[in-house]
């Protein structure tokens, strides 16, 4: 019998306050931004995508501004062929973390936020809507270079979002070229017994089935509907133990042979499968889906095996994991916007 929480109010609070004249710092201690730690391309992405959704849904006004600061952010880490750099310091210098760390993934949630932003562009300042396009339209040559499964799952979503509202030809081939060469790992590395598109479960699992059905929703292809259905039904199988959920621990991935590590979960993990159940209802309208997005949710709100809240609901903000006894009391950007996105994904949101 699954549990009964209620939800939360919409709060935005700790954004904000983790929102500086720049952009959105990377990490807290507690709930006090650490300044130290500089900003991230990553974690401003998705705050974009988050205040935009508040701003829109929601005609928080008081959202604009920082909007605005997540989009100038953007810009300033594109470099001059197209790509962006993922980190900055306190004072906004690109540091060699960029030289250590793969870049394509947050160079593709860029395009995912660049891409959403845009599909809502009648919203905000013409100007802002322009910027972004012309941010958006100069990463297409690296588009076509990605080969990171994830990496292309979030550009397709952002190509997708922004095909909505400005239909192009090009946009259609970028969408095309990237979902086949989904279809392709997962032919590669299906079996009877797994139904996935790597020998591997990692991070950000469920963009990938998500982002075959945004392709589906501008192509028509059925191939890219039912690999996205059987993949995420493989993935549910696993994440989903009766009313509770488990994502994929972040100390030892899942892979085909070997079992990974059963704690060490991510709230962004958990924000992801809440996401990608909103977007297969919209598509299948099976209700199991909406049952399963609950149950996701309900992990912020103390469904989980610590059965502690990972919601701080004073501050807004969200704490940084779930360890096997205990819970990661930081909150920092990428938990706490995790936590808002899979919030508002939620129906009563408004």
């Amino acid at each position: 019998m699954e549990l009964i929480y209620s939800l939360p109010p919409v709060k935005t609070d700790h954004v904000k306050r983790m929102t500086r004249s720049f952009a959105m710092i990377q990490f807290s201690r507690g709930n006090r931004p650490d300044i130290r730690s500089g900003y991230t391309l990553d974690d401003n992405a998705r705050a974009l995508i988050a205040l935009c959704r508040v701003y829109v849904e929601m005609k928080d006004m008081s959202c604009e501004t920082y909007i605005k600061k997540y989009l100038d952010f953007i810009r300033y880490c594109q470099q001059p062929d197209g790509s962006f750099l993922n980190y900055t310091d306190k004072d906004l210098a690109f540091t060699s973390q960029n030289d250590e760390v793969g870049l394509e993934d947050s160079n593709a949630r860029a395009i995912y936020a660049l891409g959403y932003f845009v599909s809502h562009g009648g919203k905000f300042p013409v100007v802002w809507t322009e910027d972004a396009i012309e941010i958006f339209e100069q990463t297409f040559d690296m588009i076509l270079k990605m080969r990171s499964p994830r990496s292309m799952a979030f550009a397709i979503k952002g190509l997708s979002c922004f095909q909505q509202t400005f239909p192009s030809k090009e946009v259609v081939g970028l969408i095309t070229v990237l979902a086949d060469r989904l279809i392709r790992c997962y032919r590669q590395s299906r079996e009877e017994d797994w139904r996935w598109f790597e020998a591997y479960l990692t991070y950000d699992n469920n963009v990938l089935p998500e982002s075959l059905l945004y392709a589906y929703r501008v192509i028509k292809s059925e191939t890219y509907k039912d690999v996205a259905e059987e993949s995420f039904h493989f993935l549910l199988d696993i994440l989903f133990e009766g009313e509770q959920i488990k994502v994929v621990s972040n100390q030892g991935w899942l892979q085909k042979s070997v079992r990974g590590k059963t704690y060490g979960e991510q709230p962004v993990d958990i924000a992801g499968t809440v996401i990608a159940l909103s977007t297969f209802y919209s598509v299948f309208g099976d209700k199991e889906f909406l049952m399963k997005r609950r149950i996701a949710f309900n992990w912020f709100l103390g469904n989980n095996h610590l059965h502690q809240i990972v919601y701080n609901p004073s501050t807004g903000g969200c704490y940084d994991g779930l360890e096997e006894c205990n819970i990661n009391l930081n909150q920092g950007a990428e938990s706490t916007v995790s936590y808002l996105m899979a919030r508002l994904c939620m129906p009563e949101n408004l």
